[in-house]
């Protein structure tokens, strides 16, 4: 099901031969997803790519075209693996120039310390957007609907956290069902459920060898009076003593 009308599409760029050799694990592409969907954003496609100039450049393009808001994760730094400006200009059909205030601000920072690698920071997608914050050492990349975010999780998070009001749209309302029955009782009544409810979304979740409970249902909508119909009507079609808990 795609995003409804009115919501912010989404799509996360993970690049990194470090991440799909299992040397680093992902940790940026879950957080992301946790807070776009807390904002009301969809987030519909998550791909993990190595460091290769056309590779990057691809999906870069295809999610650009594809989403409303595009963000990289990785591929940003001095080295020579750090490929993911190149390829976002790339993607877009423009060239890589080297932005003023960014290297005014590197050459203050480092002073005669400064070399090729570390100038290669204040390189950019032309017309690129630099966005400031007060709390960040360093500006954020945006160019068209694409933010350029670092792959180390601490400084994505922070990056992230400063561009965080940029996307609030409404937020998603979710309640929770647990039950002590599997999915196989109660598949007819979440069908159910959905023939009454299409626009609800709708997930279950099945939990092995967990005491508590064995399947763990949720229902989201934008719409808190629409969920709450779904809510109670799917608790009303369920067998007695089925439901462990809810949440609400």
């Amino acid at each position: 099901m795609g995003p409804r009308m009115g919501e912010l599409s989404a799509a996360a760029v993970v690049i990194g031969n470090e991440i799909l050799s299992g040397k680093i694990t992902d940790t940026n592409s879950p957080f992301l997803a946790t807070e776009l969907r807390a904002l009301g954003v969809s987030l519909r496609r998550v791909v993990v790519i190595p460091d290769e100039l056309q590779v990057i450049a691809d999906e870069v393009r295809e999610c650009h075209r594809a989403y409303d808001v595009v963000f990289t994760s990785g591929g940003v730094g001095p080295t020579h693996d750090d490929i993911t400006v190149e390829g976002v200009a790339c993607a877009l059909g423009r060239s890589v120039i080297s932005h003023p205030d960014l290297e005014a601000k590197l050459r203050a920072f480092y002073g005669d310390r400064i070399n090729p690698a570390r100038l290669k920071m204040a390189e950019v997608p032309e017309g690129a957007e630099l966005i400031t914050d007060v709390s960040l050492n360093f500006p954020t990349i945006k160019v068209e609907n694409i933010y350029v975010l670092p792959g180390i999780p601490e400084i994505f998070r922070q990056k992230f956290s400063s561009l965080r009001s940029r996307f609030q749209a409404a937020p998603y309302c979710m309640k929770v069902v647990y039950t002590g029955v599997g999915e196989g009782t109660i598949a007819e009544f979440l069908n159910d459920t959905m023939r009454e409810f299409p626009d609800l979304l709708l997930g279950s979740y099945p939990k092995i060898n967990d005491p508590e409970y064995m399947v763990k249902v949720t229902l989201e909508s934008k719409d808190v009076g629409y969920v709450e119909r779904a809510f109670r009507h799917l608790l009303r079609l369920l067998p007695g003593g089925s439901v462990v808990r809810t949440e609400e």
